[in-house]
């Protein structure tokens, strides 16, 4: 089968990881023949290593963009794929107004951010990344449904002593120093509040534990905001206790010399891939260990949470505390391993995502509902249901 996947801008992010990767595993372990659509960015070079054929597409100016879709409508003729894989609702838009809506070419849709869009089309058939989502999909009235979730490649992602020293040592971190990483978007959706909570919450810690550090990698929009909070708590303790490293394309060293990881969505999930302790975060002051005892909930509603609205930030503190002992972390780095060899391996969402492309390609569906469902989401669009047009993570 020919798949063309139609991918977000292709910056340094989790959901374009997943994007890439599925790609290849489809083709390597399933024979499908992909070819990945996206506006150009950082991560062409992951496509490129994973042997990716690639297809550039341009900035869009607008949701949905016209010059998106012409684009995509050339690159269906020329490729003329099987299926179109959409990521998220902004390409669904494109590929369903430019190319599902007239010519009735299958597609399917994924969503990996924290919320059921209304403006993907009810007659596209739309994955999500939890459980939950699910659950609230279904409550919404949509049918044409499938979990998706975002898979890790287990064998990249592993326990690797020599990977983390070497990172130590590239950045001036020794031995003895007990890291707290973070490997993140500095965006301000969805992405400040933790990164802000986790610096701030190093003020107490710093001051009690002085072997410790937080290495925040990533970047973005809110990074100098974020530098000039670390610049002020490094300050107050007296030492570099925060350190700002930047993006890195491949952040498995950051996550193999963690002693704990600080994350949400796909960063932690790698976390646990590599036995890492970890403390999931997420808005309004959410803040819980990954443990055995909240396992099953983190299944069910994603790695994220919504706290209570406390503007205090003692739940943070108290778990990067507990964490950071060395006494229990063996045991849970064991237990959070198996975890994502149970559930969330790539071999395994690869083959459920062969199940969902094959079931979307001898589903078709009707003009009539296409055009109604069409007719529908215009009208959402038009009325600015700005709550809707959620970036992914």
């Amino acid at each position: 089968m020919k798949i063309l996947v139609y991918a977000h801008r292709l910056e340094v992010g989790g959901t374009q990881v997943n994007a890439i990767e599925l790609a290849a595993s489809l083709r390597d372990n399933h024979g499908y023949d992909p070819v990945l659509f996206a506006t150009p960015g950082p991560m062409v070079s992951l496509a490129s290593s994973l042997g990716l054929r690639f297809i550039g597409a341009p900035e869009p100016g607008a949701h949905p963009s016209p010059a998106r879709m012409r684009a995509l409508r050339a690159a269906v003729r020329d490729e003329k794929p099987d299926l179109i894989h959409a990521w998220d609702w902004t390409q669904t838009l494109d590929a369903f107004y430019g190319v599902h809506l007239p010519t009735g070419l299958p597609l399917l849709a994924t969503v990996m951010s924290m919320a059921v869009p209304r403006l993907i089309p009810r007659a596209v058939r739309t994955t999500f990344g939890t459980y939950e989502l699910l659950d609230q999909a279904r409550a919404a009235g949509r049918d044409r449904l499938g979990l998706l979730l975002p898979p890790v490649d287990v064998h990249l992602n592993a326990p690797d002593p020599a990977l983390g020293k070497d990172f130590r040592a590239t950045h001036g971190l020794s031995d003895d120093d007990t890291l707290v990483v973070t490997v993140s978007r500095l965006v301000e959706h969805l992405k400040l509040e933790s990164l802000r909570r986790t610096v701030e919450a190093m003020t107490t810690l710093g001051a009690s534990l002085p072997a410790l550090k937080l290495v925040i990698v990533g970047d973005g929009t809110a990074r100098p905001a974020i530098e000039a909070q670390a610049a002020a708590v490094n300050e107050t303790l007296g030492r570099p206790a925060v350190l700002l490293v930047g993006a890195m394309s491949d952040p498995r060293p950051a996550y193999a010399a963690a002693d704990v990881v600080v994350g949400m969505g796909g960063s932690s999930l790698r976390s646990l891939a590599f036995a890492k302790p970890t403390v999931v975060v997420g808005e309004k002051g959410f803040a819980s260990a990954f443990t055995p005892d909240t396992a099953e909930k983190f299944l069910y509603t994603g790695m994220y949470g919504l706290g209570d609205g406390d503007e205090g930030n003692q739940h943070l503190i108290a778990e990067i505390r507990r964490l950071a002992t060395p006494s229990s972390a063996t045991d849970l780095g064991d237990f959070s391993r198996d975890f994502i060899l149970r559930n969330y391996s790539l071999e395994s969402v690869t083959a459920k995502l062969d199940e969902l492309c094959r079931e979307t390609v001898a589903d078709h569906s009707p003009i009539r509902r296409r055009a109604t469902d069409g007719l529908r989401t215009a009208a959402v669009r038009t009325a600015g249901a700005a709550r809707d047009l959620l970036p992914s993570r």
